[in-house]
């Protein structure tokens, strides 16, 4: 007989749209005095069993004709972002479907943006949750946890506004490329994602979306909620200090069952180790003991738990565990997954510094995806070495020169050196938010590098001495010039096609107005004090900025600054002074 697991469920949206109310209001539901079927409350995770599943959603389950086969829904307590990097198996998500909340009032938000990419990036299907439908004009109430009964009392006026802002969530979607609807009129569940308006508030509403997340779970995915046997396989969430207990670990288990004394496989960084289970703990929820958790025999999955054993103090959050069942192919397996993602390596790229294995599994992925090279990968708080360690990229190449930090400390010594040396830290807890702010640093830095070449490197530049508009001779020559290509600067040296320097521009002026610098095309007058008319130069002769080796080689590095034109001077420049 085939056991079927609860569908591992993580819930996302923008700040203050109701992610936590949502999960108050399934467990505020769910308990319920003198009846079967309470929600449990569990490391990391609220576990709602099938009885109070179908004691909330009894309004529709006529309606929907739903026939529950899971044993209930397990939600992830941890913020939806740390869950979906933190609860990870080799480059997937383990949550089975997601719950994306959004106002109703305010639509897609930029966390709402940063949610979506994330469900997109781990292949995750997801409901979405309209929430504060209460809010809408006109919305009243009614005792109910279904939305189709509710709403089937508002008057026409309030349905239309309801449907109204059902449709602008709907445009913000395709935005994003995906079709939805509203879940009552959808035609195909694989291409459309359903619409369900609620109100976390007074849950309305949440029938109708705890049974489509069942119901959807057990009809798409049921091969992957399948138990394949007795190995544990899960994720470790959190590694925590508990006072009595030592260093233990938080984990949520997706597969198979784990019991007390049994061994277990583990990540750190210098590679797999492994350790005997010395107790599993579950919350103690029972207001006549004082005892903060319980201890149980054996946990079937999807379940989370607190797990006490010795050696844990390098197990590394956000990476896989398991029983052990073949140690020498287990061990293979996790190095090679660790490898793959703590990357270190010589190129000269970016340096990252994550909370988690998961969050450096997710970024690893997104910076290929956005072609940022990745010098190294790791695990912890960023200190002064890493700071020295990216000065070195930066002195190669500054545009790779950045380190990241995600979710991480940042310690003193490292910030003062960081600050001295001039080396940017890229912190943030979103992890989109860290390829746009290296975009924005790189796109400042450009700025900045340009404004450094030209007012400490001569810009390359060709001009013409313009026939009978030579007005002084010398002490200072004053004549005509036109800027054939580049861009002729106040200070700089001009050379002859020969390489031979004739002397400094000391002023430029155009229609008798002082300037500090002329484009291409331009017909200005010079003066210099020490050029002298038909003796250093003639009417019609070609002159070039002068430059050095040093200041050719410079420029050749930093194209990307010149106009093709530019490029073409440099280039003859390049070859009257070396060649």
């Amino acid at each position: 007989m085939v056991l079927i697991r609860s569908p591992i469920v993580c819930v996302l949206g923008h700040v203050d749209h109701g992610k936590t109310t949502l999960l108050d209001k399934v467990r505020g539901s769910a308990v319920a005095e003198k009846e079967a079927g309470k929600i449990t409350q569990m490391i990391g995770a609220s576990y709602l069993p099938r009885d109070a599943l179908l004691r909330i959603s009894e309004p529709v389950r006529q309606v929907m004709k739903f026939d529950l086969i899971v044993p209930g829904l397990l939600f992830i307590d941890t913020p939806g972002h740390e869950a979906f990097t933190n609860l990870r198996e080799r480059g997937g998500s383990i949550a089975d479907i997601s719950i994306l909340v959004v106002d109703a009032m305010q639509g897609i938000q930029p966390q709402t943006v940063e949610s979506i990419r994330i469900l997109k990036q781990c292949k995750t299907p997801f409901i979405v949750a309209v929430n504060k439908i209460d809010l809408i004009q006109g919305w009243k109430s009614h005792n109910t946890s279904s939305f189709l009964q509710s709403f089937a009392q508002q008057i026409p006026k309030t349905q239309q506004s309801v449907d109204q802002k059902l449709y602008e969530v709907m445009g913000q979607l395709s935005q994003h490329g995906f079709d939805s609807e509203r879940f009552d009129h959808m035609k195909d569940f694989t291409r459309q994602i359903a619409l369900v308006p609620i109100s976390a508030r007074t849950g309305e509403g949440l029938a109708e979306l705890l049974l489509l997340l069942a119901g959807l779970s057990q009809k798409y995915m049921e091969k992957r909620l399948h138990i394949t046997g007795d190995v544990a396989k899960g994720s470790i969430l959190e590694v925590k200090e508990e006072k009595g207990m030592g260093t233990t670990i938080d984990v949520v288990l997706y597969d198979g069952m784990l019991s007390r004394g049994e061994e277990i496989v583990f990540l750190t960084q210098d590679g797999v180790q492994k350790t005997r289970v010395r107790a599993l703990l579950e919350p103690n929820l029972l207001k006549s003991s004082p005892e903060k958790y319980i201890q149980v025999d054996r946990v079937v999955a999807a379940a989370g738990v607190k797990i006490v054993a010795p050696g844990l103090e390098s197990a590394i959050p956000g990476s896989p565990f398991s029983s052990i069942y073949n140690l020498i192919s287990q061990k293979a397996e996790m190095e090679k997954h660790l490898k793959a993602v703590l990357v270190n390596s010589d190129e000269d790229g970016v340096i990252i510094k994550v909370d988690s294995l998961g969050s450096a599994e997710a970024i690893l992925s997104l910076f290929h995806k956005y072609k940022i090279p990745v010098k190294t990968i790791s695990i912890g708080p960023i200190t002064r070495k890493d700071i020295l360690s990216v000065h070195a990229v930066y002195e190669k190449n500054r545009f790779r020169g950045a380190l990241f930090g995600f979710n991480v400390r940042v310690f003193d010594d490292a910030r003062i050196e960081a600050q001295k040396a001039g080396t940017p830290i890229i912190w943030s807890n979103i992890i989109y938010k860290l390829v746009d702010d290296y975009e924005q640093w790189v796109k400042d830095e450009k700025v900045r590098e340009k404004h450094e070449l030209e007012t400490s490197l001569p810009w390359p530049a060709k001009i013409k001495v313009l026939p009978g508009f030579f007005f002084r001779a010398s002490k200072p020559a004053v004549f005509g010039i036109e800027v054939l290509q580049g861009k002729l600067r106040k200070g700089v040296s001009l050379m002859n096609e020969k390489g031979e320097r004739v002397g400094e521009v000391k002023n430029i002026q155009s229609e008798g107005k002082a300037i500090e610098e002329a484009e291409e095309n331009a017909k200005v007058a010079l003066s210099s004090d020490e050029i002298v008319l038909n003796k250093t130069i003639t009417e019609g002769e070609t002159l070039y900025v002068c430059m050095g080796k040093k200041q050719i080689f410079t420029w050749e590095e930093q194209l990307d600054a010149l106009t093709e034109n530019e490029k073409k001077v440099l280039g003859e420049i390049k070859h009257i002074v070396l060649f």
